[in-house]
This record gives structure tokens, C-alpha cells and sequence, in this order.
């Protein structure tokens, strides 16, 4: 079977693709890896960052001998399946993206790093903070938004994928959003898949912007009719 890795979010962990992971295991070879400082991974040496990101993927690849695979990304997961498509383009196949930040600046970056203060989470959501403790153990979920707030802030300061760049990247991609998304714009996913040179795009029904609240058959039929 085709290898098919799935990449998850931003202060995610792979734990939370198992769903899909599961609606998809009988047609592909199905593979999640945790990034650096996820789910109790090691952090990296140089901080989050998209590119230390990618290079997670290509050594998760290079030890399980993957030479190249299709990719799903959620979020995060999305915007890196893009990187290593634009500077390892052999290793990738098809893209498929869900409810992926493709622009970024300044007062984006301001606006989404405000919603990683990790005292006002464990102040006002102490469910959702008890949550991000157990999903990163032994790792501090505090520390892990830290880092992921200083990489947002950098990418607000220097993109690392341009939208020029999108046009370099000759990949069959299939860009998803869900409709009733309010961390995504409709105007930047629209924007990358009409640069993309060999794009497609689908609006999936009924679906904000949390993994957990995707409706798995729906989209595990739409990557599954993309990839085939």
C-alpha cells in the first residue's frame, strides 16, 4: 500500500489523528509521527520553527525507509507538509491540507500567540489546560505554548513561505477548509490554491476549525477519492 504520513497541529500530538488514522488504515500505509517537544517528544536544539518541523518528517521517513509519501496535514501539519514539498519536493507526492494558516504577519501572528497564554487557559478553560498537560507529558504544556508562540511570532516577522512560493511547488494538492472555520480565512486558502499550479480545493460542510469536531468519514472520502 501507498505510505500516507499525517501531520497534526499546532500544540498538537499525533494522538489526535487516530480517528482518520483509523478510517484510512485499510487503503494506505498509514503513518503519524509526534513534532519535537509534542506529546513528550525531545524539543529541538534551535527552537519550534516550520523547517525543524520538516526535518522531523524527513527522519521519521528515512527510518521507516519511506523514499517518498503522500501527505495529509492538518493546521500546522498543513503549512509543513507544504514546506517540505517546496524544498524536498522528491519526498512528497500528493498534498492534502485542512484548515491550514497560510498567511502570516505581524498583526496575525499578535492575534494568535494572544490565544497561547498559558495562566489565562489554565484560568478559564482549567478542562481544556488539564488536556494539554496529559497530551504532553512529560513535557510542561506551558513551555510547549511558549515555544510555539515564539515561532508565530517569528513567522508574523519573516513568512516562510511566501505566496510566490506556492507557485514552485508543482505537487497535486487538495486544499481543504472547513466552513465554518474562524482561525481561517476563506481569502488565504483561496489564495494558495490559486497559486498552486496543480491544485484542487473542497469546503467541508459543517466543520470549524478543531480536529476533533471534523466529521472523519466525510473527510477520510475526500482524501481517499484525491489520493486513490
Amino acid at each position: 500500500m501507498k505510505p500516507l504520513i499525517l501531520l497534526h497541529g499546532a500544540i498538537g500530538t499525533k494522538d489526535q489523528l487516530v480517528p482518520l488514522a483509523d478510517a484510512l488504515k485499510t487503503d494506505y500505509d498509514i503513518h503519524t509521527l509526534s513534532f519535537s517537544g509534542h506529546g513528550g517528544e525531545v524539543y529541538p536544539t534551535n527552537g519550534f520553527s516550520i523547517a525543524s518541523f520538516a526535518v522531523d518528517v524527513l527522519r521519521y521517513m528515512d527510518a521507516h525507509n519511506i523514499g517518498q509519501a503522500d501527505i495529509f496535514g492538518y493546521s500546522m501539519g498543513g503549512y509543513v507538509a507544504m514546506y517540505v514539498a517546496k524544498h524536498y519536493a522528491d519526498r512528497v507526492g500528493k498534498i492534502v491540507t485542512l484548515a491550514t494558516k497560510f498567511h502570516w504577519d505581524e498583526p496575525t501572528a499578535t492575534k494568535e500567540t494572544a490565544m497561547l497564554d498559558a495562566d489565562k487557559i489554565e484560568a478559564k478553560l482549567p478542562a481544556f489546560a488539564a488536556t494539554l498537560a496529559n497530551r504532553h507529558n512529560p513535557n510542561d504544556w506551558k513551555e510547549v505554548l511558549h515555544r510555539t508562540a515564539t515561532m508565530l511570532h517569528n513567522m508574523g516577522l519573516d513568512n516562510p513561505l511566501k505566496i510566490e512560493d506556492y507557485a514552485t511547488i508543482q505537487h497535486p494538492s487538495l486544499v481543504l477548509l472547513g466552513d465554518r472555520d474562524k482561525m481561517i480565512t476563506l481569502e488565504e486558502t483561496l489564495a494558495v490554491y490559486k497559486t498552486l499550479p496543480n491544485a484542487q480545493m473542497g469546503m467541508l460542510p459543517s466543520t470549524p476549525h478543531p480536529i476533533e469536531q471534523v466529521d472523519v468519514p466525510m473527510l477520510g472520502w475526500m482524501i481517499k477519492r484525491f489520493i486513490a
